[in-house]
């Protein structure tokens, strides 16, 4: 760690933003965290990250203010608490809320005098432990600069959107209502595989190594086969929150839904089948014959 070392505090410690803070910290950073539920934050301390009891107690001595949260209705009730305690921080807004949510935070941070950066990020819990997140950033560069340090440990690589905040948050529903779309698909070949009495391994392992292959169609179709969605890298749940906001953004600009449509139903009737908490892999259950 340098004199020079922004510090960081980091509101929401679930599966991303505590990936992103064992990041930061190995980096030097010095971090600052918080979490509605204090006791999810706590194992923190053991990596080196100081644990404050409240938003503000993390916010207040901090350079750039990160949060992670569930969905903009969260980010916009924490920050109405806490921006007063933000002062000349950077806020990189790194939840995914969409453009629609995204405009109403930057309102917020326009009314309350905050320096807003739309930062959201590519990646799941390995990368974001590892410090390999693709992070989309849209907002003031200087802003951008200012968090540059904090981007960089998090992240392999920072891609500038341009001045204007929402165009980061635009492009990651695009990113996610494809990635959602995919497993789905996966999901799908391996429930008809099975029904057809084929092993489902033959028809991941057809598409290994060939133009239409993916780490996703590997990594995803083995945890669908083995059984194995317990361990969540993207949680179901959180993968129908975004394609809903896709769906909805597609909706606002006349893109037809025809495969949004499809993808959510999928997620919501395997999430109302028990399986939201899991990785969103689970989505599979959506495809199998019932019973």
């Amino acid at each position: 760690m340098t004199a020079s070392s922004p510090k960081i505090a980091l509101l929401g410690t679930g599966t991303m933003g505590a990936g992103m803070t064992r990041s930061l910290l190995r980096a030097g950073l010095p971090v600052t965290v918080w979490n509605r539920t204090v006791e999810k934050a706590r194992p923190l301390a053991d990596d080196g990250a100081t644990v404050a009891e409240s938003a503000a107690d993390a916010v207040r001595e901090a350079d750039v203010v990160i949060t992670m949260l569930f969905d903009a209705d969260s980010v916009e009730s924490v920050i109405g608490d806490v921006a007063d305690a933000i002062g000349d921080a950077v806020w990189l807004q790194s939840s995914t809320i969409g453009p629609d949510g995204t405009a109403r935070l930057a309102r917020l941070a326009d009314e309350r005098g905050l320096t807003f950066v739309d930062g959201p990020v590519l990646g799941t819990k390995g990368p974001a432990e590892q410090g390999k997140l693709v992070m989309l950033v849209s907002g003031p560069a200087d802003a951008i600069d200012r968090a540059q340090p904090a981007l960089d440990a998090m992240g392999s690589r920072t891609m500038r959107l341009g001045d204007e905040p929402g165009r980061a948050s635009a492009l990651k529903i695009v990113a996610n209502a494809f990635i959602g779309t995919l497993t789905a698909a996966i999901a799908q070949s391996v429930a008809l595989a099975e029904s057809l009495g084929l092993d489902p391994a033959d028809f991941t392992g057809a598409l290994a190594g060939g133009a239409s292959d993916s780490p996703y169609v590997q990594v995803k179709g083995k945890a669908m086969i083995e059984g194995t969605t317990e361990d969540a890298q993207f949680q179901l749940d959180g993968v129908l929150k975004d394609l809903r906001l896709a769906r909805g953004t597609a909706e606002q600009q006349g893109v037809t839904l025809s495969l949004l449509d499809g993808a959510v139903e999928a997620y919501d009737r395997a999430s109302g089948d028990g399986h939201g908490s899991e990785d969103m892999a689970g989505v599979v259950a959506a495809f199998r014959p019932a019973g």
